[in-house]
């Protein structure tokens, strides 16, 4: 994990309305490492993780991406800065193959006799290749409408989409694992680390604290829309962090 942090988010602010969102709150993610960032339903989690993928932009606030001051008007803008993120709905058309999905609106394509058409050879090669390489995943077959496969897979898929892009340094995870039964979330967990092995950095939403514990490396926690604390997961448990979730106690 690098010294210096990839990601910073400072003095973060959103108002929807009357509405505080979040208020002042503070980020860091390093490359290399998973960051969890945990709290009740409320505590603004997903606002802040959407704030950092262009989705909302921020009241107040500044973010930097390697020490260089960035802003984004919309998710696109986040992705083409190497910022990207799976949802818990996945955002995938379950009845297209796996191909199709991985290239959803980025099909790529060749000349027939002048003629533009999808290069649907490439597009297969490319996502088994995407699939073994970066995640150590195989699908029985890339011909079968997405809805056929298992949850841990279409989550396979859906990761595969955001890492194709190879300037991609940050992906953000929300509940990945919280429709998954107990043997794809291990899956799903094994993928989560070998990205990180990678060098991106990882940023978990996650309310299992179990999971939270086998995976990442730092604990940010929100409790109503401010950071209340963050631990190394490794000096800490489960008990103090759900102290802080709950307003028991606080973390530096």
């Amino acid at each position: 994990m690098s010294d210096t942090p990839l990601v910073e988010m400072r003095s973060i602010t959103k108002r929807f309305g009357g509405v505080t969102a979040l208020s002042d709150v503070d980020l860091d993610a390093y490359a290399g490492e998973v960051l969890a960032i945990v709290g009740d339903n409320g505590a603004g989690k997903s606002t802040l993780i959407k704030i950092l993928t262009g989705v909302y932009q921020p009241t107040a606030g500044e973010m930097f991406l390697a020490g260089e001051p960035i802003s984004f008007g919309s998710h696109a803008d986040a992705i083409a800065k190497g910022i990207d993120a799976v949802y818990q709905t996945l955002a995938l058309a379950d009845h297209l193959d796996p191909p199709a999905n991985m290239f959803l609106g980025n099909e790529l394509t060749k000349k027939v006799m002048g003629v533009t058409v999808l290069d649907i050879a490439r597009m297969r090669t490319e996502t088994e290749r995407v699939l073994m390489d970066r995640l150590g995943v195989t699908l029985k077959s890339l011909d079968s409408p997405t809805e056929s496969l298992s949850g841990g897979q279409r989550q396979a898929v859906a990761i595969a989409r955001a890492v194709y892009h190879e300037d991609l340094r940050v992906l953000v995870m929300d509940e990945p694992t919280a429709a998954l039964g107990p043997q794809e979330t291990a899956r799903t967990l094994n993928l989560i680390k070998a990205l990180k092995v990678q060098g991106l950095a990882i940023i978990l939403i996650s309310h299992s604290l179990d999971e939270v514990f086998q995976v990442s490396d730092r604990i940010h926690v929100q409790r109503r829309g401010k950071r209340v604390g963050f631990v190394r997961t490794a000096e800490s448990s489960n008990q103090e962090v759900l102290g802080m979730i709950v307003g028991a106690k606080e973390a530096a």
